[in-house]
């Protein structure tokens, strides 16, 4: 795992000012939760928007509220429905010794050996297993070695993954990950869709429900 990355939060007063003039203010307001009652803070936008473009769910992030640390996961992050400005993140707060579940990504890497010959390539049949693990060995992503099918009736399955250190997979081992398909002869033209929105990080963040104008208030608590 990479360092943690740390953002400054102050306390935030719900009584004085709406969440609405605090993010004019360019502040984002947030709630960290999980060990003790929710504690309500902000955040200086831009150094939060730095600091979302790197961390996933499964990255710890170190908060600094009052000279004092928490350790904590981003759990979701809400977003304006048409601007896609920030509006609100939750943090989970998380007990190092303690496991907790998430999920990695499964990311293929090499090439089937059958590939060569022209007659088709590995298809991954899943894209993604349950995991378990301390929040220091958390992991977004797991490779997938396709050099593994050396003939076309191979299949990967969950059990062949290798988990990094510290890491345990839950997804039952007898599930299919990968396999060699051939190529049909007469194939379909596909169009891809354009992207309307690329996630931030890694792809593993929980992006909440967007808000519009007149909803932005609500979310304050």
């Amino acid at each position: 795992m990479s360092d943690n990355l740390t953002i400054v939060a102050e306390t935030r007063d719900l009584a004085k000012k709406s969440a609405k003039q605090m993010r004019r203010d360019g502040w984002i307001p947030g709630v960290i939760y999980g060990r003790t009652d929710p504690v309500h803070v902000r955040m200086e936008r831009s150094a939060l928007r730095r600091i979302l473009r790197t961390a996933g769910s499964n990255q710890l992030v170190d908060v600094n509220l009052n000279d004092k640390v928490h350790k904590v996961l981003v759990r979701e992050i809400q977003q304006h429905l048409t601007r896609g400005d920030l509006i609100h993140v939750d943090f989970l707060e998380v007990d190092m010794k303690s496991t907790i579940a998430a999920v990695a990504e499964l990311i293929p890497v090499g090439k089937a050996a059958p590939a060569g010959e022209g007659v088709g390539a590995a298809s991954m049949a899943l894209r993604q297993v349950d995991i378990e693990a301390r929040p220091d060995a958390l992991v977004s992503e797991i490779e997938v070695d396709l050099s593994l099918i050396q003939t076309t009736d191979d299949v990967i399955y969950v059990g062949d993954l290798t988990a990094p250190d510290g890491v345990t997979i839950l997804t039952d081992p007898e599930t299919a990950v990968a396999r060699f398909e051939f190529v049909r002869e007469e194939e379909e033209e596909v169009v891809e869709e354009d992207l309307l929105f690329t996630p931030a990080a890694d792809d593993v963040e929980v992006i909440g429900k967007g808000k519009d104008d007149e909803e932005e208030e609500e979310v304050e608590e």
